[in-house]
């Protein structure tokens, strides 16, 4: 399964790893069918670390702080699987600890400042096309939508 994420700055191909982090695929893709993160801005961007998006708090007249919002419930973090690796273009569910996530995510830079994530934020897919877009965001960016291609 794999995903496109439209911005005005080009679009990011996505593939998940459905057999490493299927909770959290299965998560992002429902999520994403019913156009939660279509508006949705990268609020946090750290050049060589990640861009980050995925909170409700970033909608066009939201009045939470961004960052802070989610979709009302929590996941568990997927950590033992294979590829949960923060390379240049993974995908990773950010969190305010463990087992805390539910729409915010990442998306990785570089592997540069990024091996403390190992095991500790699950790894759920990879910008397998359009790898430059990810240095392109910048904070405010927004997400025009997200496609799920099964």
């Amino acid at each position: 399964m794999e995903a496109v994420i439209k911005t005005a700055k080009g679009d990011m191909k996505v593939t998940f790893y459905e057999a490493d982090a299927p909770n959290t695929v299965a998560n992002f893709v429902k999520l994403a069918k019913e156009g939660y993160y279509d508006g949705l801005t990268f609020h946090r961007v750290l050049p060589d670390f990640v861009i980050q998006g995925g909170c409700p708090n970033t909608r066009e007249g939201a009045t939470g702080m961004p960052g802070t919002g989610g979709p009302g419930y929590k996941i568990d973090c997927e950590l033992t699987g294979g590829n949960q690796y923060h390379d240049r273009g993974v995908l990773s569910m950010a969190h305010a600890g463990r087992n805390t996530g539910g729409s915010q995510f990442f998306i990785c830079h570089s592997r540069n400042n990024t091996a403390h994530l190992d095991r500790n934020h699950t790894c759920f897919g990879k910008v397998t096309e359009g790898i430059d877009i990810v240095d392109d965001i910048r904070q405010g960016d927004r997400i025009e939508s997200i496609t799920i291609i099964e």
